[in-house]
């Protein structure tokens, strides 16, 4: 097909009417309110979405019911194709590499940067939602775009908090989880000895393995790159993060070096664990089941924002779920007018609040849907994207960062070191080896 441009977008009947005002700031700069915008599907259009499973079943409901009031409102049939979380990506990078497959794919963090010349520009979505909606948080801007163009649509992320069970934290000796990493020790080891250990994954999970293993390393000052991509891995700091993990991971319960996304929800609903990290689905789950003991686990469950490490400030990173529209697609505007009708206010507010806040908004006015203070046990996933680094920190975004986090560098220096495979610093510099493969000039 021949390339989609905005003239092409102009010609097949974009709409749009800008308003007097300022609605937040694109790119660090003042940009006027444009209050509507739409695309004119092309005749006889229909689409194929790729997403990941749902967590939460309120998620896929309410993105299904929105999906079909577009197709009411513009006669475009939507096929909803559902993948596992850590099928997405491939099924991903082979739709780019043979040109062919869905319309458009919801995949995660960078991605795009993989194969940004698959892609349809999404830049004059982006710049409208940013304006309307209080404009895009930092990192979400990181991972939409290269250089000037928006690449991608960042959906929100699957934030991730310390889920845990009150009353053993409190057994413990904590009145509330703690806030710093030593604390965090301490009060493993205790819930350990209590009967109630800790587990998080190790596995190639995703979600739950890149967050908290990311969060760990640049609390204690490492990085994969410096801010000019330069491999730093193989570092003092990164070594002491190791050596951290490796004591904290002796009060983990077993088997947590091949867990997967879904395995720590299923051993916290069972009762199994005091503490994990994962986003509200495991509170959403036992808030929803019918099993009283469930239940009784929903009330004595809380969430607490990841603890700050030495360098003296949040580290976070979450899951970062973003579209891309691939070019293969001979119904662009169709796609991109879907990309809008999901995005705005109408739909994405009910959205968020059937799943209870599982995805953390990129976009600055939706900090104020009731969603996140209607229960205090939502309101640490509402900053989550708000305050989150990104992969690849502090080096630029691009094809080194996307294919070292696809290829889970960092969590396997940690399973390594863990699993007494390697010295902490034997594992910090095999990591940096297969980083500089990426890497390398």
């Amino acid at each position: 097909m021949k390339d989609f441009t905005r003239r092409d977008t102009l010609k097949m009947g974009v709409a749009a009417t800008v308003a007097a005002g300022t609605a937040g700031l694109i790119g660090g700069r003042p940009a006027r309110a444009q209050e509507t915008l739409s695309f004119q599907p092309e005749d006889g259009a229909e689409l194929r979405v790729l997403r990941w499973k749902r967590f939460v079943q309120g998620d896929e409901d309410l993105w299904t019911a929105n999906t079909q009031k577009f197709t009411e409102a513009t006669g475009v049939a939507v096929r909803i194709d559902n993948e596992s979380w850590e099928d997405v990506r491939p099924k991903a990078a082979v739709a780019a590499n043979v040109g062919s497959g869905p319309d458009i794919i919801i995949g995660w963090f960078d991605d795009p940067h993989q194969y940004p010349d698959k892609l349809v520009p999404l830049t004059d979505l982006a710049n409208y939602l940013g304006n309307k909606y209080g404009g895009w948080y930092d990192a979400a801007q990181r991972y939409g775009m290269r250089g000037d163009e928006w690449i991608g649509l960042p959906l929100g992320a699957a934030g991730a908090c310390m889920v845990h069970r009150t009353s053993w934290v409190q057994e413990a000796g904590f009145e509330s989880f703690p806030t710093d990493y030593q604390g965090v020790l301490d009060c493993a080891k205790k819930l350990h000895a209590n009967g109630h250990p800790l587990g998080m994954a190790l596995g190639n999970a995703v979600g739950d393995g890149n967050s908290w293993v990311h969060t760990i390393l640049w609390g204690f000052g490492g990085k994969m790159v410096d801010e000019d991509g330069n491999v730093t891995l193989a570092s003092p700091e990164t070594v002491q993060a190791l050596e951290y993990v490796k004591e904290l991971y002796e009060t983990f319960i077993p088997g947590t070096l091949s867990w997967l996304d879904s395995h720590n929800n299923k051993a916290f609903l069972a009762g199994e664990l005091g503490a994990t990290n994962n986003g509200i689905s495991i509170y959403y789950a036992a808030k929803n089941s019918e099993d009283a003991a469930i239940q009784a686990i929903a009330q004595d469950t809380n969430h607490a924002n990841y603890p700050v490490g030495p360098v003296g400030h949040p580290t976070e990173l979450h899951l970062l779920t973003q579209a891309m529209l691939f070019n293969h697609s001979p119904y662009p505007n169709a796609a991109k007018e879907y990309l809008r009708f999901m995005w705005e206010r109408e739909q994405y507010e009910p959205w968020q609040q059937a799943a209870i806040g599982y995805i953390s908004h990129p976009l600055d006015a939706y900090a104020s849907n009731p969603i996140w203070t209607e229960d205090p046990k939502h309101t640490p996933y509402r900053d989550c994207l708000k305050n989150m680094l990104w992969n690849g920190y502090s080096g630029p975004l691009g094809y080194a960062s996307a294919a070292a986090m696809a290829d889970y560098i960092v969590v396997n220096m940690f399973a390594q070191a863990c699993a007494g495979e390697a010295s902490p610093k034997d594992a910090a510099a095999n990591a940096a080896k297969r980083a500089e493969r990426y890497y390398r000039v």
